[in-house]
């Protein structure tokens, strides 16, 4: 398991954005980066620094994960056929953090981690507790019995600043959701512009 090693509000204000389009993200307020020398005028990035910041926006907005665990989701998608870029964004959301999060269990990204892990979900009627598992299309994803009355779950699911894609099928009463299909990147609502592309770039420098 990663270890959350940065508040995710510090990863919104070292971006300059508020990538999951949460209300109380302080680049709402202030959009310079964290710490004394936040408000230092920035360069203009090199070709190297933009790319590095996609990844780095990318990595962030799924739950800060690991180097290592991006690095190798990225030569899983290059091995595959099509475009790498949306093979990246293909396989981080079939995470089953991600499905957690976008079927509005819980409310962030980093929720839906420690969810997992404390063993509230279950794949089609077996507990799984790991976060980077692999979903596939039909899979059903349920919050076990005895959690879907918790009020993380409840508060989650009246959530007003963002919908459930059209690519997960939910059903907030019975606490299930249906993985559809995988999406393409446009498909994906990203409350910033992520660009995957950037990241190939830079992982074939």
């Amino acid at each position: 398991m990663t270890k959350r090693n940065e508040a995710k509000y510090k990863i919104d204000r070292r971006m300059g954005q508020n990538i999951w389009g949460r209300p109380k993200s302080p680049v709402n307020r202030r959009e310079y980066g964290p710490g004394q020398h936040g408000q230092r005028r920035k360069g203009k990035l090199s070709d190297f620094g933009v790319q590095l910041r996609a990844k780095q926006k990318l990595k962030g907005y799924y739950a800060n994960i690991s180097e290592r665990q991006f690095h190798s989701i990225y030569v899983e998608a290059t091995r595959m056929k099509g475009d790498a870029g949306e093979n990246l964004i293909g396989l981080l959301e079939r995470r089953l953090d991600t499905v957690v999060y976008r079927a509005k269990f819980v409310a962030t990204m980093f929720a839906a981690r420690q969810f997992i892990n404390h063993g509230h979900i279950k794949v089609n009627g077996k507990r799984v507790n790991i976060s980077s598992y692999k979903v596939k299309v039909g899979d059903l994803i349920e919050i076990k019995e005895s959690s879907k009355q918790l009020t993380i779950v409840l508060e989650a699911a009246g959530l007003g600043e963002r919908d459930v894609p059209d690519f997960i099928e939910v059903d907030h009463s019975k606490g299930t959701a249906k993985y559809q299909r995988i999406p393409h990147l446009s498909d994906v609502p990203f409350a910033v512009q992520m660009e995957p592309h950037l990241i190939v770039e830079f992982y074939s420098r």
